[in-house]
């Protein structure tokens, strides 16, 4: 039974017991039987609603699928998700060289924090934010300092 026919019942309920609307609290009873119905006919009227815009969106949702399988026919967007788990390694605190030494530095060009392994050549360096290169044994780093450099020969 829907809202509005439990109220269309409770009315026909009130009309049934020829209740005397002369009384102050018979009157009550009406005017709350009244209400209920005002209410039961918008709550209806809002449930349509609803539904017409939940049918809305999924024709939306289903137009948009079509297009992201446009735009992403060419790519390998949905190749990424058949990846197995295990093909990935997991970082592991342990897999790290715990005799790898990391050395902080300033770029003398731009200022900008270095960080180096004990594997950099310090005569060579190159500063990730300004692409110049530096000789940290010294103040600066020319091609002329440091020709055994590949960085440095390559500007």
């Amino acid at each position: 039974m829907t809202l509005t026919e439990k109220v269309a019942y409770l009315k026909g309920l009130i009309e049934g017991l020829q209740i005397d609307e002369s009384k102050p609290e018979n009157k009550i009873i009406k005017a709350m039987v009244d209400v209920i119905d005002d209410l039961a006919l918008t709550v209806t009227d809002l449930e349509d609603e609803v539904d017409a815009l939940d049918e809305y969106i999924e024709e939306i949702d289903d137009d948009l699928a079509a297009i992201e399988d446009i735009a992403y026919e060419d790519d390998d967007y949905e190749d990424d998700e058949d990846v197995e788990d295990d093909e990935f390694e997991e970082w592991d605190e342990d897999d790290d060289e715990e005799d790898s030494e990391f050395y902080e530095v300033m770029c003398p060009h731009c200022g900008e924090v270095v960080y180096l392994d004990d594997d950099i050549d310090p005569t060579c360096v190159t500063c990730p934010a300004c692409i110049n290169k530096f000789d940290i044994t010294e103040d600066a780093c020319s091609p002329e300092d440091c020709e055994g450099c590949s960085g440095c020969s390559d500007k």
